[in-house]
């Protein structure tokens, strides 16, 4: 990377983590809180009539599945929502004639997205430990997930938003999308309780490998082969990207 590019991509990179972090109380305190009250109600009160899952407490069960629930909003709504902030303000289109490439605006948002994803993500794991004693069964399987699947979402939040024409786009993807396939993505449950159609349903839903390999990474139990796991969040993530490159050479969504 040549230091004109680095110089942007550093610039873009501090814009969007200053963005977030300056209204930390909107965006970052509220998934703790949230996260803090799902310890309470599914894995105190519920948790405590269910007994194990896979053999460990259900409260350890589902801490894999709600520490990544909150990096995939957390990620997808920081570039979702910044995004289309400045093509509505028009300063995408600066951008865009500026000598950069498309690739490093990209990489800028997504590295954004990212940062939230993370700050949001370590912030749920402390609150986890006031209610959980899970461990790390592999810190390599667990970082890889946790950053794969941040890049992952922020890459789908950068596409609603170069589709989006409406401040309501950008939250039809996230209310009918994205919170169905996180709910039924096994953060809450083993897939194996399913009957056997629903497994095999259950199992077109990218988020389950996600949560499952994540799972993995903490408490070394999962429902889905673990390179299988990784072959999928990888494939989605090079398609998501080739195609967000793609609309923002091609100036969707921005150009008149």
């Amino acid at each position: 990377m040549s230091h004109s590019y680095r110089v942007a991509f550093q610039t873009l990179v501090a814009k969007e983590f200053l963005r977030f972090i300056r209204i930390w109380v909107q965006t970052v305190l509220p998934p703790a809180i949230t996260t803090a009250l799902y310890f309470v109600i599914f894995g105190t009160l519920i948790g405590s009539q269910l007994g194990e899952m896979d053999g460990y407490r259900y409260v350890d069960f589902i801490v894999p599945g709600l520490i990544l629930m909150s990096v995939i909003s957390n990620s997808y709504a920081n570039v979702v929502s910044s995004f289309y902030q400045a093509k509505y303000q028009r300063n995408v289109e600066e951008m865009l004639v500026a000598p950069i490439p498309a690739w490093v605006i990209l990489a800028g948002y997504v590295s954004g997205g990212v940062a939230r994803g993370v700050v949001v993500g370590v912030l749920v794991t402390g609150v986890s430990l006031f209610f959980s004693d899970v461990g790390v069964h592999s810190y390599t399987v667990s970082l890889a997930v946790f950053v794969l699947t941040s890049i992952l979402f922020s890459l789908a939040g950068f596409i609603n938003a170069v589709f989006a024409n409406s401040f309501d786009d950008i939250s039809i993807i996230p209310t009918f999308v994205l919170t169905p396939l996180t709910y039924l993505g096994g953060v809450f449950y083993s897939i194996e309780l399913l009957p056997e159609v629903w497994q095999q349903i259950s199992l077109a839903n990218p988020v389950l490998y996600m949560v499952n390999a994540f799972r993995f990474g903490l408490l070394g139990v999962s429902d889905i082969p673990l390179w299988i796991a990784f072959l999928i969040i990888v494939g989605f993530i090079l398609l998501l990207f080739a195609f967000a490159l793609h609309l923002l050479k091609k100036g969707v969504g921005i150009k008149s």
